[in-house]
Formats: C-alpha cells, structure tokens, sequence
C-alpha cells in the first residue's frame, strides 16, 4: 500500500503566531507555527532543554585593581540565549513525510526571529530566536519510518523570557483638583484630581525589561520621567490631535505616526532610549508634557521578564 501523506500547509508551520497559543498542558513547546512535547509527533527527550532555566552568559567590565587584590565591579551584560534539546519523532503510521517537512520547514534557517514558548508547571515563558542549529541522523529508522533522535538549537538574542501577555496603562497629563465648593462645610473638600499624571508598571519577573512608550497629542515637549531612578524621556516636539510618538526602548527607536523617525528631537537631558528601563518590581512614570490638553494621553507596554 503507498504511503499517504497528510496534508502539509508550510505557512502554518513557519507563521509568528502568538507566544504559547497552541500550547495545551506541561511540558509542551511551541516554536512559531509548530507544537513540540505531549501530544504531538515532535516529542521531548526525557533529558529536556538545556540553557532553558540556566543564567546565560554574559560580558563583564570589571577592571583589575592595578595595586590591590581584586577588581573594581563594573557592568555585567547578557549574552544571547542558546536553548537546546533532543526531538524524539514518532511519526504515525503513513505520516512520516509530512512530518519531515514541517520540521524542514519551521527548523530552517530564517533572518527573522519567531516566538518560542516554553510551558512548565503552569507557567508561559517566551523568547524571540531563531534556528542556530539542526541535526538530524538518516539512520535505518529515519530511512523506513521517518523515527529519528534530531537535536535542535535556538538562538536567542534578546536572553530575557517574557511572560506572554502583554500588560498596558494609560494615563493623562495632571489635572487639578476642581477646588472649594462655597459655601463651605466641615470637613473641607478639594475635591478629586481627575488625573495625577503618573502610571504604575508592574515587573513581576526578574529581570528589567524595555517599555514601549506612546505619546498621543494634542501636547507639545512629551515627556516622561520614573520617579526613582530619574530616568527620563523628553523630545521637542509639537503632537496635534491624533498624532502619535511612538518610543520603543528596546529598539532605541522614536518613530512618529509609525512613519517618519523623530530620535533627533530627544532633548539634551532625556536619557537614551536603550537605557530607560523598567526594573523588577513596581515603578511610577510620571508624564509631565509642557503644553497639553485632557485629551493627551500616554500608554505603556510592557511584558515581565525573568533571567
């Protein structure tokens, strides 16, 4: 009897999908389009994935102490993430050929990183990597029943594992309290400010992670400050109604309307965009634009991360 092979659709395999979407149950795997672990053809050795939990390496500027034992402590920065595992295939009986080509497919060598999410104990962890490296024995039992032990690497370089979803806040510029009210009466009242200006950005994971900032007009010099370190984004620059700054500290990118960079309006005492971080723990952005109306607003995205 001829082999029948299942149907293959190669774009679903190698589609960005959302982090862990397809995952399931523990100690499932989800590369892009693709579900490794329980469940699946693609199952996980019993060894697991290595560099998964593991800090990664990372580059040190600490400085010999020329007339003293020791070093002075300097900077420490992460190196990319290199996760590894062994993928045990077990094909079904007459699926064998489809189940190649979906590795061939979503374990190929591509330019652009993909999402790869890892589920353990109830927890989604995800990083952008790519493809590092393939292995793949064309053993007898690969040959006549498409079974193969085949080690798989991933390449991250961001080393950071975000959480998969997504957190937002938004607030507007301040607003002051609408005052005494006569006639007056004890206790007296101030009234609610409508808005104090700041937001709250909870990291909950452990290492600090890059914010994404969005100014939306009518305002004129946005900017935004975190209440502890001091660090702070300002640009001069006029937003109409409508219009939006869009700061994406990760890429050290400022870009208005999606369209058109305006980094060169960065103001001599804001602080570059790849250092404005948000560390583990809770943090206050204060946004304190110099010219605005009730209708400006600026939002934060984030995601928690750990090491």
């Amino acid at each position: 009897m001829a082999e029948t092979t299942p149907p293959y659709d190669e774009n679903s395999y190698t589609a960005d999908l959302a982090p862990g979407s397809l995952i399931t149950q523990d100690g499932q795997v989800q590369w892009a389009g693709l579900l490794i672990g329980p469940g699946t053809p693609f199952n996980i050795d019993k060894s697991g994935l290595s560099g998964w939990e593991d800090l990664p390496e990372y580059d040190s500027s600490d400085a010999d102490r020329p007339t003293s034992h020791g070093a002075w402590p300097g900077s420490r920065y992460a190196k990319p993430r290199k996760v590894g595992g062994t993928i045990v295939l077990m094909p079904e009986y007459g699926g064998a050929a489809g189940a190649v080509r979906a590795l061939r497919q979503s374990l190929a060598l591509l330019d652009e990183e993909r999402w790869l999410t890892v589920r353990l104990h109830g927890e989604l962890l995800a990083v952008r990597a790519r493809i590092a490296q393939r292995v793949v024995p064309a053993d007898q039992g690969f040959a006549t029943q498409g079974s193969s032990r085949m080690s798989v690497q991933w390449l991250a370089a961001d080393p950071r594992r975000y959480v998969v979803n997504e957190q937002v806040v938004t607030t507007s510029p301040p607003q002051p309290e609408s005052g005494l009210t006569w006639p007056l009466t004890w206790p007296l009242s101030w009234g609610q400010a409508k808005s104090t200006g700041d937001a709250v950005v909870e990291n909950t994971g452990s290492a600090p992670v890059h914010p994404v900032i969005v100014f939306r007009g009518p305002c004129s010099m946005p900017s935004v400050t975190e209440r502890v370190s001091r660090r702070r984004l300002r640009y001069a620059i006029d937003l109409t109604s409508g219009d939006e700054l869009t700061v994406d500290t990760r890429a050290g990118t400022v870009m208005l309307n999606n369209s058109a960079s305006r980094l060169h309006t960065a103001m001599a005492d804001s602080t570059p965009e790849e250092l404005f971080v948000v560390d583990p723990g809770r943090s206050e952005l204060s946004f304190r634009p110099e010219e605005s109306t009730a209708d400006a607003l600026m939002t934060v995205r984030w995601r928690s991360a750990e090491w």
